[in-house]
């Protein structure tokens, strides 16, 4: 009787402890509408942003990153990179940090400022609040990307095959959809696994 006690007691508080955090939708489908598309975001340019506000003729790239994640400090000229080539291609470029738990620390606003200057990016940097817009596309790494095409998301995952090493990646799956976007035509690999940091959602 006294174990079965313990057990229910333990279970009651697991329910207790897990009621309160927030729902975090699964991954974003492929084909699926922008999340959140109106949410306004603060740049590190002082003025609120939406995904609408930032979207381009041809899409959207969507990439949830922050400043401390080893994997993201790998992929710094691969991101800039990508960024570039779907400007190119009238994609518009965001960066997302949705590290609340960090807010205070090292993923602050003001430490997004200095470090988007230090890695000189020329596209906005936004802060999730509460991480809202992560919860909504289901995001759960850095770096996570997520490509809309004028109707939908077309690819969802990692920039290539080798997030240690750029010099070694023989899939750029990134690129690859964003040059199949620009021109109109279909994504070849839709899917891939993100390697990286969890995101530091305040629950945590």
């Amino acid at each position: 009787m006294k174990k079965t006690i313990i057990v229910l007691s333990s279970f009651t508080i697991f329910l207790s402890a897990n009621a309160f955090k927030p729902l975090v939708n699964p991954e974003l489908e492929i084909g699926k509408p922008i999340p959140g598309a109106s949410l306004k975001m603060m740049d590190i340019s002082g003025k609120e942003v939406s995904l609408a506000d930032v979207k381009g003729e041809n899409g959207l790239l969507v990439i949830f990153s922050c400043n401390t994640c080893p994997y993201v400090k790998l992929s710094e000229a691969r991101i800039k990179e990508s960024a570039t080539l779907a400007r190119k291609n009238k994609i518009g470029v965001i960066a997302v940090n949705s590290n609340e738990a960090q807010r205070n620390d090292d993923d602050s606003f003001e430490a997004m400022k200095k470090y988007a200057s230090s890695q000189v990016y020329d596209f906005n940097y936004v802060v999730d609040k509460n991480s809202k817009l992560a919860n909504a596309f289901g995001a759960s790494r850095t770096p996570q990307c997520f490509l809309f095409d004028k109707k939908g998301l077309v690819y969802r995952g990692a920039i290539d095959d080798n997030v240690k090493d750029a010099s070694e990646a023989k899939e750029h799956y990134l690129n690859d959809a964003i040059s199949a976007v620009g021109i109109g035509n279909t994504v070849k690999t839709s899917s891939s696994k993100s390697i990286g940091c969890s995101i530091k959602r305040m629950e945590d």
